[in-house]
């Protein structure tokens, strides 16, 4: 539908799935999916994006102009994060995932919508407007799921957390934003706001 409505936005189908894979796993949450389950579901995932990126047997979700690992990186992510927090904490998962869902997500959906300011940083375009999304998505996650783990809400880490969440966007090349966004907002939300 992508392709047939909206032919100019190569990468849309992409985001969609970006974008759409990240409440997936607060609803995990909410049904109580047990580690094991979770665990199993997001490794297989994560092997089928691996064997997707050379068989390109779902071309969509590898349909991009550079060279990008970052549907391998994010299946990767996700599943490292449930192995390590899910049974004790799932709310640093979900932290982690949907800063990479919503704020990266949205931040490339706008960033290339919009005309604003633009830079370059290891080959990779970036934008004041997709870098404000990414800052100000990040600390609206935070600020959610810090409530809903019912830990105080303190301003300067979460302004901490969202630059460097937004900092670590910025060094994407090969797409590996997709597993250290989400894996430094996990383990430094947890530090910084749960510990």
């Amino acid at each position: 539908m992508c392709k047939k409505y909206f032919p100019k936005q190569k990468e849309l189908s992409r985001k969609i799935v970006h974008i759409g894979t990240g409440p997936l796993i607060p609803l995990a949450w909410w049904l109580e999916v047990s580690t094991e389950i979770a665990l199993g579901a997001s490794a297989i995932v994560s092997l089928g994006l691996i064997l997707n990126y050379y068989l390109n047997f779902l071309p969509t979700i590898e349909n991009v102009d550079r060279e990008s690992y970052g549907t391998i990186t994010y299946g990767l992510s996700i599943t490292l994060l449930i192995a390590q927090f899910w049974s004790d904490n799932p709310a640093i998962v979900c932290v982690g995932v949907l800063v990479m869902a919503i704020g990266d997500g949205f931040a490339g959906l706008i960033g290339k919508q919009y005309k604003s300011f633009q830079w370059k940083i290891l080959g990779q375009n970036k934008s004041i407007l997709g870098t404000l999304t990414m800052f100000f998505g990040t600390i609206v996650i935070i600020i959610i799921f810090t409530s809903i783990n019912n830990n105080q809400i303190h301003p300067l880490p979460i302004l901490g957390i969202a630059l460097m969440a937004t900092m670590l966007e910025q060094i994407s090349p090969f797409g590996i934003d997709n597993i250290t966004v989400p894996i430094s907002t996990a383990w430094f939300w947890n530090w910084m706001i749960t510990s």
